[in-house]
């Protein structure tokens, strides 16, 4: 198997940005609704169509259609639930894919049913969450509060990769630096900027940027590493290139960002210097 590191340059990235948005994959996210507004646009701004159909009934009708689904699981109203396990049934006889991210599992027993149920059911190709969610799907020590993690993870890349082999799915770990592995191997993100911490609902755009990437590219692994890399890095750009004041225009410069994460600059001189493995990348496992 080649190792996906080898296959990451500006080009490549370029190319997966390209191919989003030639096909406009329709992901529809069953999300929670501190957030959706944020999701939605988020998708759109890759150069993906969004649709947020989440009741029962409507749910499984509108997986018919889409081409990647998001489950994230935030608030449980039993009818959300029930939506889910609608929409990632039909995905999942599709052939299409499905992404997880359970929102503050190992915080309340509620949510830790829930997420035991959509990974009993369901068969996802993405389940993306920060360390101690990931940790904690894994069945290792992790410290949840809300919907935060909390604590020290230095073994987050074998956690996350027994939580790939589990699963079956391409495991993406969120923190100050993120994780991406599947059942045999585990590489480190780092790209992002300390601001995106600074504002609400940043987990969950990622979890959207994970579903968009994964309904146009054939590969888990290459979606989700492309995905984490160019969220990470758009973050910085808004940082870097854009005016803001604090934390609530910083969002609307990071969402500014997204919309402007072109092919043309994936592959600018400027940030594909920066897209240096040695600086960016790196295999843990």
């Amino acid at each position: 198997m080649t190792d996906p590191l080898e296959d990451l340059t500006g080009e490549t990235l370029a190319e997966s940005v390209r191919t989003i948005r030639s096909t406009e994959p329709l992901v529809q996210a069953l999300t929670n609704t501190v957030t959706i507004n944020d999701v939605a646009n988020c998708t759109l701004h890759w150069g993906a169509l969004p649709v947020m159909a989440d009741t029962p009934g409507d749910a499984g009708e509108m997986a018919e259609l889409a081409g990647a689904i998001l489950l994230n699981p935030g608030q449980v109203p039993e009818t959300k639930v029930e939506a889910m396990c609608e929409a990632g049934r039909r995905a999942n006889e599709r052939g299409v894919p499905v992404v997880l991210d359970p929102v503050g599992v190992g915080s309340t027993p509620t949510r830790q049913a829930v997420a035991e149920r959509l990974l009993s059911e369901l068969e996802f190709a993405a389940i993306k969450g920060n360390y101690g969610e990931i940790s904690h799907l894994a069945g290792a020590e992790a410290e949840v509060k809300g919907v935060e993690s909390v604590g020290e993870y230095d073994e987050i890349g074998e956690t996350a990769c027994a939580l790939a082999d589990a699963t079956g799915a391409v495991v993406v770990a969120s923190g100050v630096d993120d994780v991406v592995a599947d059942s045999e191997s585990a590489y480190r993100v780092r790209a992002g900027h300390e601001l995106m911490g600074e504002v609400v609902g940043t987990g969950c755009l990622l979890g959207a940027t994970v579903a968009v990437f994964c309904g146009a590219l054939a590969d888990d692994v290459t979606a989700a590493l492309h995905a984490t890399l160019a969220y990470g890095l758009a973050g910085e750009r808004a940082a870097e290139e854009f005016d803001y004041d604090g934390p609530a225009s910083y969002r609307i410069a990071f969402l500014d960002s997204i919309a402007g994460f072109t092919p043309e600059v994936a592959v600018d001189p400027e940030l594909s210097s920066e897209l240096d493995l040695e600086v960016r990348l790196e295999r843990l496992v």
